[in-house]
């Protein structure tokens, strides 16, 4: 296969994944104004939000989306043409970031009796067999480095759980590619009550983790 070969079907999945990823947040608002969250209709399931630490961020970002429209409509009103371009430009990012938020309200983590499905807006989906992991503390943390094995599912720069496996679990990124990872943090509004909901299924393997060493 040529260079023009291969750089056309990575065009594609480009493409492919930014139009499934929209039409997903698209999807979402369809579910937050309707009250219907999506996976979560296994019997047994219990669904745990993380939107809440989030929301004033997005509800700021969204203001300032709403105030930049409204700017350039005023100062672009002699202009029919790049007015007109512009509106739908700043109206369509409203939707957006409207849709970021409603992905994570509709698309919580849900936990069964054999799996905990962990989200994250809409691009990220990880099936966690419960017999799979190894240990789960709570664990605030606010800034995240990118290493092989690991993911980090921040809400609002932070973390609020870590998540250790006893075997690599796979989940496919943004772009379609498969990734396995060993070490997850994530965030949850009751963390503590999710923590309790786990051990209840793995307490042989979550014994209380020693107190971290003063530092030096």
């Amino acid at each position: 296969m040529g260079t023009g070969e291969r750089g056309g079907g990575g065009a594609y999945r480009v493409a492919r994944s930014l139009v499934r990823h929209e039409l997903l947040l698209l999807a979402s608002l369809l579910r937050w104004v309707a009250r219907r969250p999506h996976g979560v209709g296994e019997e047994g399931a219990r669904a745990y939000g993380y939107a809440r630490g989030q929301g004033a961020m997005m509800f700021g970002f969204g203001f300032v989306c709403v105030v930049e429209t409204v700017t350039m409509s005023v100062l672009l009103r002699g202009f029919p043409l790049a007015h007109s371009v512009f509106l739908v430009l700043d109206l369509y990012t409203v939707l957006i970031v409207a849709g970021l938020h409603a992905a994570s309200v509709t698309r919580p983590h849900v936990l069964t009796g054999t799996t905990l499905r962990l989200r994250r807006f809409a691009t990220v989906d990880l099936r966690v067999p419960l017999g799979a992991i190894a240990s789960v503390r709570r664990e605030l943390r606010t800034t995240h480095e990118k290493r092989d094995g690991e993911l980090n599912m921040e809400i609002g720069s932070q973390t609020t759980v870590t998540m250790e496996l006893a075997e690599p679990v796979a989940y496919l990124t943004f772009f379609g590619r498969r990734r396995e990872v060993r070490l997850v943090r994530f965030h949850a509004d009751e963390s503590d009550q999710l923590m309790r909901e786990i051990r209840k299924f793995t307490p042989q393997r979550n014994a209380p983790s020693p107190l971290p060493a003063r530092p030096a």
